[in-house]
């Protein structure tokens, strides 16, 4: 089966609130059994994603950390990361002070503002290429923020939850970097935040999976051909959901053989 799978995390393959996966267990079994490589591609660091590759039987594969900033594949390098906490420093202090990233905020801050037990979110705090945050100006300021972080080489993306700021990198360019080295006929990805939309179209087939909490995703080209889907489950639940569809649709499995 030359099937290349790319998967969000938060609100997708993880619950959205408690970050259960078990939903999806079964389906996860399924594809470990054919071989099919399932790439994580998360905005959570590489220490954060290599817990969950073990968890979830994942560790062989590759994985996109950091909102598409890099690869997890060998020992990471936080020089990235600590060029982003300079820029900050240079900003004036108006606008400064509406982004309160993660190196601004303690163990338990992070934890009190992802939801994670404080073990996980300490993984959090363990940068090497961006610097996600919470926002509190108006999007005017917002706009003023970011052109003053430019000239540093830096941009941002919005998550679920936060503004993420880096040197670089989506996950759609890391998703073309594997399928040039896997090659594989038909490639899937599934998330559910506005930083998927540009991996979910550059897919071969796209599941938008349904996520209440967060920011509504506007209706994709793909949609109208029926080569995006939406799901009508959140979480885990809609990611079992979308790739049985598709996999129904293309003929590699029924649901039963897929998850049953």
């Amino acid at each position: 089966m030359n099937l290349l799978i790319f998967s969000d995390l938060d609100g997708t393959l993880l619950d959205h609130a408690s970050y259960d996966f078990a939903p999806a267990r079964p389906m996860l079994a399924w594809l470990a059994a054919q071989n099919v490589p399932v790439v994580l591609a998360s905005s959570k660091t590489g220490a954060e994603i290599a817990g969950w590759q073990a968890r979830m039987g994942l560790g062989r594969w590759p994985a996109i950390v950091e909102n598409g900033a890099a690869l997890l594949e060998g020992a990471p390098d936080d020089t990235g990361y600590r060029a982003i906490r300079a820029a900050l420093t240079t900003l004036p202090a108006p606008l400064r002070a509406h982004f309160r990233g993660f190196g601004d905020m303690s163990v338990a801050e992070v934890a009190e503002v992802t939801g994670l037990p404080p073990g996980e979110a300490a993984l959090a705090k363990q940068r090497a290429h961006s610097e996600p945050g919470l926002w509190s100006g108006t999007e005017a300021e917002a706009e003023a923020f970011l052109a003053a972080l430019a000239p540093h080489g830096l941009s941002a993306r919005r998550g679920g939850r936060f503004l993420t700021l880096s040197q670089g990198g989506t996950k759609a360019g890391r998703m073309a970097e594997l399928i040039a080295r896997f090659r594989p006929e038909l490639t899937i990805a599934l998330g559910d935040a506005p930083n998927d939309t540009e991996m979910i179209a550059a897919a071969d087939r796209g599941v938008i999976v349904r996520n209440d909490a967060g920011t509504p995703l506007p209706r994709l080209a793909g949609e109208d051909s029926g080569r995006i889907l939406r799901t009508t489950r959140s979480g885990p639940e809609g990611w079992v959901e979308g790739l049985t569809r598709i996999l129904r649709q293309t003929g590699i499995a029924t649901t039963g053989e897929a998850h049953g």
